[in-house]
């Protein structure tokens, strides 16, 4: 099998989708004959060739994080560049993976439901999409997620033999679709009495930690 593969990440070769895309394509490459091309979306410039990259493909697999329920920009903007492909004839079938810093499935769901609307106007056969929550610590903290990375290589694997992804797998990734009401209770407080590190960190990177609960979009008596 030959895949073309497209990383919509920002963070490119230094996101969490690369490293969870690295153990997929390692159980890809498992099967005996099969052979994989990856595109990075976060250089714009190439754009017009990631789409031909598209038009010329086998099969299309392609990655990106969640970003508000949705797809990055650059994510988008690779989309509309495959406008003129749509009910082309002998499009390539497509399969997805969404990995977000959610811990519940829900979350994902909407932008899932948007890749089989795509699929469906290019005339793509969909495979479906992958979901994986609670994946931004794994940059920082990758031996956490031995088990986790452990079963995107089962996935690739099983998905380079068959061309399909295995649904057991697909629904043990996913997760809780929802958390229950007194876990979403704990998750509320706990930031709230001991902080959180991980975006605490992130927001003083970007010096912006003295802003973490402005809200300026909210009306007030003076609006």
């Amino acid at each position: 099998m030959r895949l073309t593969v497209f990383n919509g990440s920002p963070r490119g070769k230094k996101s969490n989708s690369k490293i969870v895309l690295d153990s997929f394509l390692e159980g890809f490459e498992a099967n005996a004959g099969n052979s994989y091309e990856l595109f990075y979306l976060n250089r714009l410039k190439d754009t017009e060739d990631n789409v031909k990259a598209f038009a010329q493909a086998e099969h299309v697999l392609l990655i990106h994080p969640l970003y508000t329920d949705a797809m990055p920009g650059m994510v988008m903007n690779f989309f509309e560049g495959l406008k003129p492909l749509c009910d082309r004839m002998g499009n390539t079938d497509i399969g997805f993976i969404v990995q977000s810093g959610f811990g519940e499935a829900a979350h994902s769901r909407y932008v899932a439901r948007y890749h089989q609307k795509l699929a469906t106007r290019l005339g793509c056969p969909y495979l479906g999409t992958v979901i994986k929550g609670n994946c931004e610590p794994l940059r920082k903290k990758p031996q956490s997620y031995r088990k986790v990375l452990e079963d995107f290589r089962h996935l690739g694997q099983a998905f380079g033999e068959t061309g399909r992804f295995d649904e057991a797998l697909v629904h043990k990734l996913a997760g809780p679709e929802k958390f229950p009401a007194w876990m979403r209770l704990i998750i509320q407080l706990v930031p709230k009495i001991i902080g959180n590190p991980l975006w605490d960190d992130q927001l003083k990177e970007n010096g912006v930690f003295d802003e973490r609960f402005a809200q300026p979009y909210v009306r007030t008596a003076d609006s």
